[in-house]
């Protein structure tokens, strides 16, 4: 997948995307990750990108003529991903990004994802997504820090990132659930023992107590999941007995 992320800062990914498990991504080729500063862009001499908004007001707003000239000189670069492309602004109004949003964004050949700064962006820029991302109910000084968000959790989605194929589907919100309580070394710690179940290399109840737990922490913390969440009947029963025990 190729990854174009058109910023003011692009200094600010290189810790985030140098390291881990998407600088190893990187390294094997999996995610191939771009940078554009569109303050190339500008055309007048001082170089500027943002404007005070017609109609008075504080703060400035990006002005469309760079954006959207760094925008389209990226399309035009990479046209061969034409067709696999999905182009992202990060906005309050916009869909809450969510695991499956994550997997959508997978299976594109490309993103981009335009990271605003300022008091926000010329409405007309809007033009320029595919989608619009909110990654929750609150104010972030610029949209670096949601794109390292969405890049994270996408990129864990392709196939060979993870050093183990069955990370992901255990992850929380994979399905729709939380995840379960994981446990290691030592068996006991301050008096607090590993379930023995864990340590019975029975893997079929292993699986299932691991399932339960999953259902009972979401069940606990985050009910509202449960509503879209993929439930067998053994699910529903184990549920509905717990709801009885409240």
């Amino acid at each position: 997948m190729r990854i174009d992320l058109v910023t003011l800062f692009p200094e600010m990914f290189a810790g985030v995307f140098g390291s881990s498990i998407i600088g190893r991504a990187a390294e094997r080729g999996i995610v191939d990750i771009h940078y554009t500063n569109f303050r190339d862009y500008s055309t007048d001499k001082h170089r500027h990108v943002d404007d005070a908004p017609f109609g008075g007001g504080a703060g400035m707003v990006l002005k469309p003529e760079p954006l959207f000239s760094a925008v389209r000189d990226v399309q035009s670069k990479t046209s061969a991903y034409e067709l696999g492309r999905c182009t992202i602004i990060f906005d309050p109004a916009g869909d809450v990004f969510t695991q499956d949003t994550a997997k959508e964004f997978a299976a594109h050949q490309q993103l981009i994802l335009i990271c605003g700064h300022y008091e926000g962006f010329d409405a007309r820029i809007y033009d320029l997504a595919d989608r619009i991302v909110s990654v929750g109910d609150f104010v972030l000084t610029g949209g670096e820090i949601p794109a390292m968000l969405v890049v994270d959790a996408t990129a864990r989605m392709l196939a060979g990132v993870l050093g183990d194929a069955a990370s992901a589907p255990t992850d929380s919100f994979f399905e729709d659930l939380l995840g379960c309580p994981q446990y290691t070394r030592p068996r006991e710690f301050e008096g607090k023992a590993v379930p023995d179940v864990l340590l019975s290399g029975d893997h079929a109840a292993i699986a299932r107590w691991r399932r339960e737990q999953a259902l009972l922490m979401t069940l606990r913390h985050r009910p509202e999941l449960l509503a879209n969440a993929k439930l067998s009947q053994a699910d529903r029963d184990f549920l509905a007995e717990q709801e009885k025990r409240r």
